[in-house]
């Protein structure tokens, strides 16, 4: 299996469970490292050639992808007046437009293999909307029409796809925020708490198994009822 952005927060968690589970685990990485036991593999997602030399060293590694989790994602919060093109785009292509390319490179060996599994991290934000984060939003809401889309061209060959959508989580990301933020969110919250990111990572070791094969084109929400299925 291949998880992008495995060297932090809710990635490194998915990639340190399914490592504990015994699977065959690669997980990309722009800088920092990625948990022990699986196979690092540098990749810039936005870079076409990357991305298919990184699926090359998988496959050579530990052969065909049968499990992709396109977890990797940037954030260039600012209000919609002040965001930049350059804003925009650098988001989309990252959030949404790599994850396109990962599903597209991932597709050949699960369709000879008449098995796949794609899960693709959203975001709450991608469902509800956030002040400052119109491009965070569409890359994330964008995900859906994917997964759904990949569900119903590809779901009579044995493939999945299905989108996880966090709501706030305890990370490196929200480790920088004030307690009155924290407190604020969490007022927000039904389940009165941040999540954790083992809870996230749970969500998607389900999807990805035999349990979830009747299961697709589904947005499964991590949030404590923040966004209450939307």
């Amino acid at each position: 299996m291949l998880v992008t952005g495995g060297s932090r927060g809710i990635g490194r968690a998915i990639t340190e469970r399914f490592v504990a589970s015994g699977h065959r685990v690669a997980a990309t990485y722009r800088s920092g490292d990625v948990p022990d036991g699986a196979l690092p593999v540098r990749c810039e997602l936005t870079d076409p050639e990357q991305v298919e030399q990184a699926f090359a060293t998988v496959e050579a590694e530990l052969g065909p992808v049968e499990v992709l989790v396109a977890n990797a994602g940037i954030t260039r919060d600012t209000l919609l007046l002040r965001m930049s093109e350059t804003d925009f785009t650098d988001v989309v292509e990252t959030n949404l437009t790599a994850s396109f390319r990962l599903a597209k490179r991932a597709s050949r060996s699960m369709m000879r293999a008449r098995f796949g599994r794609m899960v693709f991290i959203s975001s709450v934000v991608g469902q509800l909307g956030s002040a400052g984060q119109v491009n965070y939003a569409a890359s994330k809401a964008g995900l859906v029409g994917v997964a759904r889309s990949i569900t119903r061209e590809l779901g009579g060959r044995g493939i999945t796809a299905n989108v996880v959508a966090p709501g706030f989580i305890e990370t490196d990301m929200t480790a920088g925020l004030s307690e009155t933020q924290v407190a604020e969110y969490r007022s927000r919250i039904p389940a009165a708490r941040l999540g954790a990111v083992q809870e996230v990572a749970a969500v998607v070791e389900f999807l990805a198994g035999d349990a979830a094969g009747y299961v697709s084109g589904a947005i499964i929400p991590v949030d404590g009822g923040l966004g209450m299925g939307h």
